[in-house]
């Protein structure tokens, strides 16, 4: 029998910063918290929460000096994953994929002790405590936007081990954008984001390959409606290192960064007129 979390629904569960451009930044898997009730049911390995989106917040933390709004979550993917659809529908039809509360590693062993998976009661309740309390604050920023601006763009970032032979065969390219196969944005805009990274030489990219976009880009990218969404899914190694302890490498944030600045400015100056 698992441990229900009943908690109430809580802001203090993820940061809201709101900026003053069209542009809302989502960093849905950047959290480490894990609730101390149910720490036990978990393998040792699961606590140190290799799987986050390690310093992304950080590595885009000039995004504000440029008039963003920033979505900024504390949980753990490992309690639940935010850009997970709620009926954990899986993302990847045919391919591994982890669930909306994840049992298993990117490596493909058991997050959890024998027997200590959460039951489908918990996961509802980690959907109320946790995953409805963000989507609601998302939903609600991109309508201010929208009203404000006349249209919204959202960009879920995200960031990878480049090799993960349980998810994907072979290494990810440095930057692997994605749009829903196009269908999340406006097409004009599907091709400045693609001029940005065809601009450079130093990175590896593509467009809608592994990575097209999670629930969040696929949901709330609804370019009929003035809501313009795009994912990038980079690898670790463009700014970190990717072996225990994943610690942050300043010369590669560093090199990395202008490239990223780029991107953050044409999506913040992108119109839809």
């Amino acid at each position: 029998m698992t441990d229900h979390l009943a908690l109430a629904p809580s802001p203090a569960r993820f940061e809201l910063l709101r900026g003053s451009s069209p542009l809302l930044i989502s960093f849905p898997h950047v959290g480490q918290s894990i609730p101390e009730h149910f720490r036990h049911r978990l393998v040792p390995r699961a606590l140190d929460v290799e799987d986050t989106d390690w310093n992304l917040d950080r590595l885009y933390g000039f995004a504000r000096t440029l008039g963003a709004s920033l979505l900024v979550p504390s949980t753990s993917r490992y309690v639940i994953d935010l850009n997970r659809p709620s009926n954990n529908q899986p993302m990847y039809p045919g391919q591994n994929n982890t669930e909306l509360c994840p049992t298993r590693f990117f490596t493909g062993e058991p997050l959890y002790k024998h027997g200590g998976e959460p039951d489908s009661t918990e996961v509802s309740e980690r959907v109320t405590s946790w995953w409805w309390p963000y989507h609601q604050a998302l939903a609600a920023e991109l309508e201010r936007l929208q009203g404000e601006h006349g249209h919204a763009v959202l960009f879920d970032a995200h960031s990878i081990k480049g090799e993960l032979p349980w998810l994907f065969p072979g290494q990810l390219a440095d930057m692997n954008i994605g749009t829903a196969s196009g269908a999340s944005c406006a097409p004009s805009l599907r091709r400045t984001v693609e001029a940005v990274f065809a601009a450079q030489s130093g990175y590896s990219w593509v467009i809608d390959g592994r990575f097209k976009g999670g629930h969040i880009t696929r949901t709330y990218g609804r370019p009929d409606s003035g809501v313009h969404a795009v994912q990038l899914e980079m690898s670790w190694r463009a700014y970190m290192l990717e072996d225990p302890p994943y610690v942050w490498h300043a010369a590669r944030a560093e090199a990395v960064t202008p490239l990223l600045e780029s991107l953050i400015r044409t999506l913040r100056d992108w119109s839809p007129h």
